[in-house]
């Protein structure tokens, strides 16, 4: 029996969403542990498309618990509109549990105002931040002034700690951005507000991992985005603001990182990027369009029409080596469908010719290099009907092949098709 970790290996939208909901079949608890509700899974179950921002996708299956660990930083309007819609959907399984760490960082209405007025004034240098508050959360978190939910349950410390932010975040919206103050009074009768609707679900999230643990559970470890967003290891600064490799698994959620046996890694057959960044593999043709249209590569929190391109193995091995990942889940291969040629990314050719396994550190070098391809011919049939590796045409076999040479690790799945069922499973994850 093992514990499970999965994350992108990419810039995000990798199908996390898809493979999470496939893996809670053999899971007891599913824990989201970290990022917010800039990062969306969207998941495909009998035909129903159904997206989520904050709750672990397990939630849609019965005699589950979900966490969502310290890790994450929380905006309670959006985790109670989430409970809401699951719940008037009759999605929210009678036997399965929601659990909120009371450790995890809350969203408040200045870290969303500061985001936006931010990024508005970077002419020409912009990120490309979703303006949900999140890097300002976590700023507030590392400055040792942030509002965390059990901070909700001890008003007279709410109200002392707001006023303490908003005396330093009025003054940057007034004097920096030309913004209208906010009121701590306001904002505390908000937040009181929402204490009480989520209170069923605040717990100590640590102390319910380490019993399931104890209790012979199996427990998946959910990651958003993926591993180049990560603030350390990604293609700073147009990352997003807390740690996406694997490693955070631990950290966010309040557990040992010696419980984590497996660490699968989801990655799609080709390569999208949302927002700004280099990008080297990205096609701005015909082939790049098809690609966009055949995957509908849209946003899932803010619908951005997706940057596509081929899939490049240097950020894939890289997030093998940054997230030690054991194996890789494959996604979306459906989508090269009807391609004369594909193609993967095998290496980069710096700007002084030398050649390069690695995404190098500086980001004007990295925008400077050049893809070194290795080219494949392309399959016609059709696959999402397809359920065995063997079964699928000789060239997209012969692609798949190559990715998983190249990526140093076996294959643990292969996504065919957007529902849960158009899936070839390879191997059980929760096995030791």
């Amino acid at each position: 029996m093992a514990n499970v970790a999965v994350v992108g290996t990419q810039w995000g939208d990798e199908g996390k969403g898809k493979l999470v909901d496939l893996y809670t079949e053999g899971a007891d608890v599913i824990a989201r542990f970290q990022g917010g509700n800039n990062a969306g899974h969207t998941l495909v179950v009998k035909g129903r498309k159904t997206i989520l921002h904050l709750i672990p996708s397990g939630i849609l299956h019965d005699n589950k618990i979900c966490i969502i660990g310290n890790g994450v930083v929380v905006d309670p309007v959006v985790l109670i509109q989430e409970i809401e819609e699951l719940q008037k959907g009759g999605l929210f399984p009678p036997h399965t549990k929601l659990y909120v760490s009371e450790k995890a960082h809350l969203i408040m209405p200045y870290h969303k105002r500061l985001d936006m007025a931010r990024e508005a004034s970077s002419k020409g240098k912009k990120i490309g931040t979703t303006g949900r508050g999140i890097g300002p959360a976590y700023e507030d978190k590392a400055a040792r002034i942030g509002i965390r939910v059990c901070d909700l349950y001890n008003e007279s410390l709410l109200r002392e700690r707001l006023q303490r932010s908003l005396n330093e975040k009025n003054f940057l919206l007034t004097g920096l951005y030309s913004e209208q103050p906010l009121s701590a009074d306001e904002i505390a009768a908000e937040y009181l507000a929402y204490a009480r609707k989520i209170k069923p679900y605040v717990a100590d999230t640590s102390l319910i991992l380490d019993n399931a643990m104890r209790a012979g559970k199996k427990i998946l470890f959910e990651g958003a985005q993926g591993a180049h967003l990560d603030i350390d290891h990604g293609t700073y600064p147009y990352v997003t603001s807390s740690n996406t490799v694997a490693g955070n698994a631990a950290c966010g959620s309040g557990i040992g990182p010696n419980v984590i046996n497996n660490i699968i890694g989801i990655c799609k057959a080709y390569t999208t990027r949302v927002g700004e960044g280099p990008f080297l593999t990205e096609l701005n043709d015909e082939i790049g369009d098809y690609i966009q249209q055949a995957g509908q590569e849209f946003g899932a929190t803010t619908g951005r029409k997706r940057r596509c391109g081929w899939l490049d193995m240097v950020l894939v091995r890289q997030a093998v080596r940054t997230s030690g990942i054991t194996a890789l889940a494959i996604t979306k291969l459906d989508v090269l469908t009807g391609l004369d040629k594909v193609k993967i990314c095998v290496g980069y050719e710096a700007a002084d010719a030398e050649f390069t396994h690695a995404v190098p550190a500086d980001i004007d070098l990295f925008g400077q290099c050049r893809p070194v391809y290795e080219e494949f011919p392309g399959w016609k049939e059709s696959i999402p009907e397809i359920r065995k590796l063997e079964e699928l045409p000789a060239n997209a076999r012969r692609y798949l092949q190559r990715l998983e040479e190249l990526a140093g690790v076996p294959l643990n799945l292969v996504s065919v098709g957007p529902g849960r069922e158009e899936t070839i499973i390879l191997s059980d994850p929760f096995c030791d």
